[in-house]
């Protein structure tokens, strides 16, 4: 253990010499390391970012949520706008009917979606999200509050003049200073009262855009809005320990009876998981991995050629030194050990320098995107594996080579 301990030390000794007697050499060097380790971790915490951001976005839209709609949202050439135009709307009745029916269902929501002005005395907001929706709502994706409450049954029943706002529409219109909860505001001419602010979310890629919304009670929004042109859905979750899939076979099974469909004709709705989609971002975003980390591996190439060739101009000028070393009995190991843990450290060298750029990186993209973008604790892990391999690899044959020579012909030369 003492003798590990002194062989790294002078190695340690050794490459910091040499890195400060050829300073342009080593750090032309490194900085093909560093560059290398920049593009695969940079990309890696980008992407991994992206996703975790939008992966607790989903979230927000339901655990084991299944949403009913004529429109199919996972895409593509095998799903013409023009089949899903043609498909009925989702109905407020075909919620209280799949209640009634369904065994795994845990409750289920209507909502009408659309879009509006409001505006309170001079400040008008021309268009701002306007949803419609039932007291289930909120179990199903619970809602949180910077101020005020959220609609009581008797304001659902009576379909009153209430409402929710979002904390930039509530910015937008109040002052403050001004306490927006209390407070009317016009929409679509109507006087609304508004009874609650919702808390702040910050940008949204996906998923309702409660930051510049307005929600009212179903019976109200229904007054000032047509239902069969505010696009909307059925929200359904199923109870605990209900897996989506069973949730999805119930749902359809139910549909088709309210929708009284024969055998042998196709569905004229669409079931959408957010458990698929989940899982659809998740294989996204695992081949933007693949593939940020073949760019950032070519490019890491480059710097395990720079490392091999500053361990082979080292060996070299190191000839004497090392036919000395065998002189005096140390062995291949010994030799092979030394220059192997030099070009190691060159390589973490590097990486900490591509490391440090890269977390510069994310505190200035964090700040311009106003989402977080983070080095985690696995990608640190990545670091130091992919600096120790490429050590290894620039280092192994120079250090072979080093460790092979022959000890007369060595002082000699």
């Amino acid at each position: 253990m003492r003798k590990t301990l002194n062989i790294l030390l002078n190695s340690l000794r050794l490459t910091l010499q040499e890195l400060m007697a050829n300073k342009l050499r080593s750090a032309l060097s490194l900085t093909g390391i560093a560059f290398g380790i920049f593009c695969i971790i940079g990309v890696l915490a980008a992407v991994n970012s992206l996703e975790r951001n939008i992966q607790s976005e989903v979230k927000t839209l339901g655990d084991n949520t299944i949403y009913i709609d004529k429109w199919d949202y996972s895409g593509g050439p095998d799903q013409p706008f023009w089949k899903f135009r043609a498909r009925p709307v989702m109905k407020y009745e075909e919620a209280d009917m799949i209640k009634l029916r369904a065994v795994l269902v845990g409750d289920i929501s209507f909502l009408m979606q659309t879009a509006g002005g409001i505006s309170h005395n001079d400040d008008l907001i021309q268009s701002a999200g306007v949803y419609g929706i039932t007291e289930a709502q909120m179990n199903i994706q619970p809602i949180k509050f910077s101020d005020g409450r959220f609609f009581s049954s008797s304001e659902f029943n009576a379909g009153s003049n209430v409402c929710l706002i979002g904390f930039a529409n509530a910015e937008s219109l109040f002052s403050t200073t001004e306490r927006a909860v209390g407070k009317q505001i016009d929409v679509k001419g109507r006087k609304t009262t508004i009874i609650g602010v919702i808390k702040k979310e910050g940008k949204n890629f996906i998923g309702w855009d409660y930051d510049n919304c307005v929600m009212l009670p179903y019976k109200y929004c229904k007054q000032l809005f047509k239902e069969e042109n505010s696009n909307p859905i059925l929200i359904a979750n199923g109870k605990t320990g209900v897996r989506t899939a069973a949730l999805s076979d119930e749902l359809r099974g139910i549909m088709r009876q309210i929708r009284k469909l024969g055998p042998r004709q196709e569905d004229n709705f669409s079931l959408n998981s957010v458990e698929a989609f989940s899982q659809a971002i998740t294989g996204f975003f695992s081949v933007l991995n693949v593939v940020g980390a073949i760019i950032g591996g070519i490019s890491l190439i480059v710097g395990l050629f720079g490392i091999a060739n500053i361990m082979f101009v080292t060996v070299k000028e190191r000839t004497p030194v090392i036919g000395l070393k065998k002189a005096i009995g140390a062995k291949k190991g010994t030799i092979l050990f030394e220059f192997l843990l030099e070009a190691v450290l060159l390589c973490f060298m590097g990486g900490a320098i591509g490391l440090f750029f890269v977390w510069i990186g994310t505190v200035i993209s964090s700040r311009l995107l106003d989402f977080p973008i983070y080095i985690s604790i696995p990608m640190l892990i990545i670091t130091i594996i992919v600096c120790l391999t490429v050590g290894i690899i620039a280092g192994i044959f120079p250090a072979s080579k080093a460790a092979k020579m022959d000890p007369v012909v060595a002082i000699r030369s």
